[in-house]
């Protein structure tokens, strides 16, 4: 019943309220909240355990004192009650709370404490804008998520198990040799002052190395997670060679840091074990010059020779303990830093949620740089009626993928705002924002999933059949069908591998087009949605699109005129800035940049200057 119901002292899955705190204990608290009681029922069993041993080891000298002076003959036939006591002790009481201390690991903290942990850091780091995943590795974040969580679940446990017991059993065995002979009781406390002063002396040091070790280690994985992701590119340019020095240049400040550890490491177990072997020395040689003298029994030698032997046991234990912890502290303290960053776009307080969508988006005097001196939009003011279709064009780097970015509020403009239905986008809250978008990119990610997961991920509550259609309309349905993974799962259950690198690129758009015509959004995005089809399949879903495009506000960025001929209206940026707007034929009369675009087009494209 007790091990049906341990598992379940901690809910893993309870969110914490607000960001990680940046300074370590109050980021332990926010990190272990709601574990708490867990926590303490386990290092309460400790201390019990801690408790147990030093009884123990005086009732083995009280029994050898009973036995020495009772004599053989008199012993057994007297005593027979004491020796079912101890019995007891030492096969029931000792063992339950072993078997309970242990049980409280295994079951409740091991299982809970690093999904609990992992659960809140992913939670947090979700909700980070796309920038800061841009300044960093995917591979390093993911890494530093798992690594802290690991750290926090193994200091958690070895402070629980290791120093409630070791606290209660150094604390009684003072007071139980201390009653025995007060210069025994002080040799212990000179003793333990040595181990405090050595703990005191290296665990900064094992601190600091571990931090660097870690960040090391993140360095490491960041690079390899790198390589290994773009490894198309490695190969395409024979570089093979050049990734694997840089590998090995990560490996090596990695192996600097860890030797650097290791030095302190090392020496600190020298110290730990020579203070470790003064102990015994001092407790069994002071309990036999007493015993000489009169001033001891042997069950006092036999307790002090307990005691001794298992605090130096206990010393080695504890210091390793001790070491692994701020070990893991120098982890936890290096992913603090990568994870703990307040989110910089965030839900407004009392976020309004509009009714229904019409779709009308409003830029007003937008300026946006990306945090550079020269902003990617300047000014920019555009008003899209609900329905109407307009394309966005112009060179690379104007501000067409980034003016999207920002109606998505993946990023917050800098001055300005953007309205959508006359209501400024950061009074409403993100996820409802971009439930009312679908978009389609010119480099199209998938889940390492199965089809039917990723199209269905644009309205997951959507049914099979409904997967189907999309994929239908989306000219998907009939290649999806021929698809084999190498587990041997086929056409819709058939996994399309990290980022769907087992499809083409025309494919990937395919399935990114039925996943959005499954959402079936108010306002449609496409930034070059059809770039990667070949012009059969293009004219094709063309002529799905303008199904899906009825009704809905239309932001389209494309190079290909079947696209851009058949919008309401063409926008052209330059410098961040609109220079041009109009409809097509509107456009060419004025000879402007766009009728230059025209003027350089060739086989369906502008010119490939632009973006």
């Amino acid at each position: 019943m007790i091990r049906r119901r341990l598992p379940d002292l901690i809910d893993p899955f309870v969110p914490a309220e607000g960001p990680p705190p940046d300074r370590l204990w109050r980021f332990m608290a926010w990190v272990l909240r709601g574990a708490l009681p867990a926590v303490s029922l386990s290092l309460i069993v400790s201390i019990a355990i801690g408790i147990t041993e030093v009884v123990s080891a005086q009732l083995v000298g009280w029994l050898i004192d009973i036995a020495q002076a009772r004599g053989a003959a008199g012993f057994l036939a007297g005593n027979w009650l004491i020796l079912l006591a101890m019995a007891g002790f030492f096969l029931l009481l000792r063992p339950t709370l072993l078997g309970l201390g242990a049980a409280l690991t295994s079951l409740s903290l091991g299982p809970n404490l690093y999904p609990l942990v992992l659960a809140r850091l992913n939670r947090h780091t979700l909700g980070q804008a796309l920038s800061f995943f841009d300044d960093d590795f995917a591979g390093r974040i993911a890494q530093k998520q798992q690594q802290t969580a690991r750290a926090i679940t193994d200091a958690v446990s070895e402070a629980v198990n290791t120093f409630g017991l070791a606290v209660t059993a150094i604390v009684g065995a003072i007071a139980i040799v201390g009653h025995m002979n007060l210069w025994l009781a002080a040799a212990m406390l000179v003793w333990l002052a040595g181990y405090v002063l050595l703990i005191r002396h290296y665990m900064p040091q094992v601190r600091a190395r571990s931090t660097a070790r870690a960040a090391a280690r993140a360095v490491v994985t960041g690079q390899v997670v790198d390589t290994i992701t773009n490894i198309a590119t490695v190969k395409l340019f024979s570089h093979g060679l050049h990734e694997d020095e840089a590998a090995l240049r990560a490996l090596e400040g990695y192996r600097g840091a860890t030797v650097a550890f290791g030095r302190v490491s090392s020496a600190f177990r020298f110290w730990l074990m020579a203070l470790a072997g003064a102990l015994p020395v001092a407790l069994i040689g002071g309990a036999l010059v007493l015993w000489t003298r009169d001033l001891a029994t042997a069950g006092d030698i036999a307790t002090a020779g307990i005691i001794a032997t298992r605090l130096a046991q206990m010393s080695g234990w504890v210091s390793m303990a001790a070491m692994g912890m701020f070990a893991n502290v120098g982890e936890i303290e290096d992913g603090i830093r990568t994870l703990s960053p307040a989110h910089t776009i965030t839900d407004a307080t009392q976020p309004q949620t509009p009714a229904r969508i019409r779709g009308a988006v409003s830029f007003e005097n937008v300026t946006f740089g990306y945090g550079r001196p020269v902003p990617a939009l300047d000014g920019f003011t555009l008003d899209v009626r609900p329905g109407e279709r307009v394309a966005l064009i112009g060179r690379s780097g104007v501000g067409k993928s980034t003016a999207v970015s920002l109606l998505l509020r993946l990023y917050d403009v800098e001055a300005g705002r953007i309205m959508l239905d006359d209501v400024d986008i950061r009074e409403i809250r993100q996820d409802l924002l971009r439930a009312q978008i679908g978009m389609v990119r010119q480099e199209t990610a998938m889940f390492n999933r199965s089809a039917m997961e990723n199209i269905r991920y644009g309205r997951p509550e959507a049914s099979d059949e409904e997967v189907f259609a999309a994929a239908r309309r989306a000219e998907a349905h009939e290649f999806i069908l021929t698809l084999r993974d190498f587990k041997g799962r086929e056409g819709y259950s058939a996994h399309l591998g990290e980022r769907g690198v087992k499809l083409s690129g025309g494919q990937r758009q395919r399935v990114a087009l039925a996943r959005v015509i499954l959402k079936n959004a108010p306002v449609l995005v496409l930034d070059e949605a059809t770039s990667a089809l070949d012009s059969e399949v293009e004219a094709a879903i063309q002529e799905t699109l303008e199904t899906v495009m009825e009704g809905k506000t239309v932001i389209a960025i494309a190079h290909r005129l079947s696209t851009i001929a058949r919008m309401d209206r063409i926008v052209v940026l330059d410098g961040g800035r609109i220079v041009e707007e109009g409809t097509h034929q509107s456009l060419l009369a004025r000879r402007g940049l766009y009728a230059r675009f025209w003027e350089h087009q060739s086989g369906g494209f502008i010119d490939v200057a632009a973006e």
